[in-house]
């Protein structure tokens, strides 16, 4: 019987399959061949982590089969899908601090927070610290403005 933990764990399943199948395209440098550890590593141990969970919510016993889809804000998660949507094609063009930004004030008033004292406080930082770390301390570059700005 197919319930809301095994469609969910379907639906992971999918999603790590595929993530499994793009760690073969990470590209390994000639003597990363036969090295123990590379940049393929972690991936595929997250894909064998969560291929060995989901086959665990498939087979384990499922809950009360009277148990119901209905009740959930499918229009609150759609809209939060659509969010990510729109903030993977705007990232680049818009630059890292601004669609950063902006989507995580969309994820909070999607989420029902209305205290714009707390929204600001809480995605401008995360932003900009998050940004700074992967820059300055990892070394990652991510062009942090808008292409208009770019000049």
């Amino acid at each position: 019987m197919l319930n809301r933990d095994r469609i969910g764990a379907l639906l992971l399943l999918a999603f790590t399959l595929g993530y499994g199948a793009l760690t073969f395209r990470i590209p390994l440098l000639p003597f990363q061949a036969h090295a123990a550890f590379t940049a393929r590593t972690v991936p595929e141990a997250l894909t064998l982590i969560g291929i060995g969970l989901c086959l665990i919510l498939l087979i384990k016993p499922g809950r009360d089969p009277a148990e119901s889809l209905a009740g959930y804000q499918w229009g609150r998660a759609g809209a939060l899908c659509a969010v990510m949507l729109v903030y993977g094609l705007t990232v680049r063009p818009g630059g890292f601090l601004l669609s950063t930004g902006l989507f995580l004030i969309a994820g909070f008033l999607i989420m029902g927070e209305r205290r714009w004292v707390l929204i600001l406080s809480t995605a401008i930082p995360i932003v900009v610290l998050f940004w700074a770390l992967m820059t300055q301390l990892l070394g990652v570059f991510i062009e942090p403005w808008p292409e208009f700005l770019r000049g």
